[in-house]
């Protein structure tokens, strides 16, 4: 009877220690140190170089965090079906977490549901999952594309303070913003924070400045002042009617800067000026993205610099936010930065893997 009752107490001590062992495990897993060891990223494209910098920067955290990392995307932006194809071979190999860039949300919503009913978290990259259902995507990392335009703001001012400083009503200063259309969430962030920086900037050395024209939610009425903010929206974002906003904006008196907001409005630009439409002297151009055109434009002078999303950073922060997930840790979205090029910086390896053509 001894015997039994000395086995009994040493099975009760080695089952509690084995539930210890078990709280010990579920309170590792909660406070983000979850064995991950596979996370799958799946992107809006492949083939362009953009999609290739998310794809290196994807790589590299997957090295940091020590964890398989594979990269899908279909040939272009306009292959729902595909990409729909590869979030499910995705959800077939059962990773730990998938970071996805959706062409189409609702076309994923039954994978999204999927995903989530067995526990795998989502993370949202580059435009993100827009409109998914709650608590279904847990964070993204994207561009503050508000803080991106910003950064043309503060590279142009510089250039054009000293105009600014001595504009009057009766003799103003111009300052240009051409945007491709006035619903992208993208496009009207950086028109936003150009326009509203610019204000700031200028506000700080002429008390008279006003935002005027495209956005009417960032319109300050008073359109007579000294230093003018004019927000121009092409009619459609074809580069005809990008073209033909352009050619306006060039030929507005006392025009001292524009800034493009996107490719679009770029190469719209770049089409004018290269139909023979001079710029006036001293006009600073500035724009955003990338692209061989715009490339050669900023190496040759025609425009000052231009502004350019981090897609390195989108990959690395996307597989970095997966991790943290699927190890239990709390996260939330991160701005992924912009960067300022120009003529000087843009050969530098850092900034040359973002310059996409």
């Amino acid at each position: 009877m001894k015997k039994l009752a000395l086995l009994l107490v040493l099975a009760m001590l080695l089952a509690f220690a084995l539930v210890a062992c078990d709280n010990d495990d579920a309170a590792t897993t909660a406070d983000g140190d979850g064995e991950v060891s596979y996370v799958a990223v799946i992107s809006k494209g492949f083939q362009h170089q953009f999609w290739q910098a998310v794809y290196a920067g994807a790589r590299a955290a997957g090295e940091e965090y020590g964890v398989d990392v594979s990269f899908d995307g279909p040939p272009s932006e306009a292959d729902i079906g595909p990409q729909l194809e590869m979030l499910r071979s995705a959800l077939a190999r059962n990773p730990d977490a998938i970071a996805f860039a959706a062409l189409d949300t609702e076309a994923a919503l039954a994978e999204l549901e999927d995903a989530y009913n067995r526990g795998i978290p989502i993370i949202g990259f580059d435009s993100g999952i827009p409109d998914a259902p709650a608590g279904q995507v847990l964070a993204t990392a994207a561009t503050d594309n508000i803080a991106a335009g910003a950064v043309g703001a503060d590279n142009m001012f510089p250039e054009i303070q000293a105009a600014v400083a001595s504009a009057t009503q009766a003799d103003p200063v111009v300052i240009a913003v051409l945007s491709q259309d006035a619903t992208s969430e993208s496009v009207t962030g950086r028109t936003q924070g150009f326009a509203e920086a610019m204000y700031r900037l200028a506000g700080g050395v002429n008390d008279s400045v006003s935002i005027s024209g495209g956005l009417a939610r960032i319109n300050t009425g008073d359109a007579n002042s000294a230093v003018q903010i004019q927000v121009v929206v092409g009619a459609t974002p074809d580069i005809v009617d990008m073209t033909s906003a352009a050619l306006g904006i060039l030929g507005t008196p006392n025009l001292v800067g524009v800034f493009c907001s996107n490719e679009g409005a770029v190469m719209g630009l770049l089409a004018t000026i290269g139909a023979g439409t001079v710029v006036p002297d001293g006009v600073i151009l500035v724009g955003f993205d990338a692209g061989s055109a715009q490339k050669e434009a900023v190496e040759q002078g025609i425009m000052f610099g231009s502004v350019t999303q981090d897609p390195f950073q989108i990959g690395f922060q996307s597989v970095s936010l997966a991790v943290r997930a699927a190890r239990g840790q709390s996260v939330s979205d991160v701005d992924t930065g912009a960067q300022w090029w120009n003529s000087e910086n843009m050969h530098n390896p850092d900034i040359a893997i973002l310059l996409y053509d």
